[in-house]
């Protein structure tokens, strides 16, 4: 029977024909802990300990997978963000660290504020209402998806994490989100599709096979449909003084915040991802009126 540490080394080992020595590292190490039930420091002080007959058959049959780059988060059906273990699924985006810098910016932003009322468009798993609901616990947090399979994930994470936010399904493209008054929104925050088709060459076929291309992909004649969208329903939407907030492509910062500086949005900015990558857009929308007197001037 191997022990922990020879079972790491080898799904490293194996690993290693499809990434650099250290992903396929931190791959194997991760599944190894989700196996186990172990945090990293037990499963160094138990690297000696045999490893169940059971637990080497699972190992076993999740290899082929990997090998086969399906990402390791749908393999075990979970993906970590912040605090909380998200189901996943094909069909939904894996929750990435760039979208907890999101979750951070915008927490700290509207930290102290009661009563917030919160819209996230293109929930996916629901990480970000789920992770601000929990963050801002006097607010009330919606989650919007176009997919229903994207939505009964993210339910079932709501379940689990923070009950109280409530979901809805709509194309956000052909139709208003169910149920919002004008004025009605503290905070619209997304992470939309922005990749554009011409940059799928650039991408890993993990993510070209395996995640959810309509949560990714844009055309290169309009990068910025959703934005241009997102942006048009947050002067209906957001009372004045509220904040938008979006996870951008790297490539268009200014083209994004030039869409917000003309729609009226004031305070617009970018901000670099934890890589030094701009990454993060937000805006603060004044009123309509403030915005039509702004344009007028």
């Amino acid at each position: 029977m191997i022990t922990i540490r020879q079972l790491t080394d080898q799904l490293t080992e194996a690993l290693q024909a499809l990434y650099p020595t250290p992903e396929a590292a931190s791959v194997a190490v991760r599944l190894v802990e989700h196996l186990l039930e172990l945090d990293p420091l037990q499963r160094r002080l138990r690297a000696q300990e045999p490893v169940p007959a059971e637990a080497q058959r699972q190992a076993a049959a999740w290899l082929p997978r990997l090998l086969r780059h399906e990402p390791l988060q749908y393999v075990l059906g979970t993906a970590p963000f912040f605090d909380m273990d998200l189901l996943v699924t094909p069909a939904t985006l894996i929750p990435r660290p760039e979208t907890e810098e999101l979750v951070q910016l915008i927490a700290q932003e509207q930290t102290g504020r009661r009563g917030l009322r919160v819209l996230d468009v293109g929930t996916g798993s629901g990480c970000i209402p789920l992770a601000l609901a929990r963050q801002l616990p006097e607010s009330e947090v919606w989650g919007l998806d176009v997919s229903a399979g994207a939505l009964a994930v993210a339910r079932q994470n709501g379940q689990r994490y923070a009950p109280r936010v409530q979901w809805l399904q709509a194309d956000i493209l052909a139709q208003d989100p169910p149920g919002l008054a004008p004025g009605s929104l503290d905070v619209l925050v997304s992470n939309p599709p922005y990749v554009r088709e011409s940059e799928r060459e650039l991408m890993r076929a993990n993510v070209l096979d395996y995640e959810p291309g309509t949560a990714l992909f844009v055309p290169d004649a309009d990068p910025l449909v959703f934005y241009r969208r997102l942006a048009a329903l947050g002067t209906t939407l957001l009372r004045a003084g509220g904040s938008i907030y979006f996870e951008i492509n790297e490539a268009l910062p200014a083209e994004t915040l030039q869409l917000l500086t003309g729609r009226g949005y004031t305070g617009a900015r970018c901000l670099p991802d934890m890589s030094g990558r701009p990454r993060m857009v937000r805006a603060s929308w004044p009123g309509r009126t403030a915005a039509v007197q702004a344009d007028g001037v």
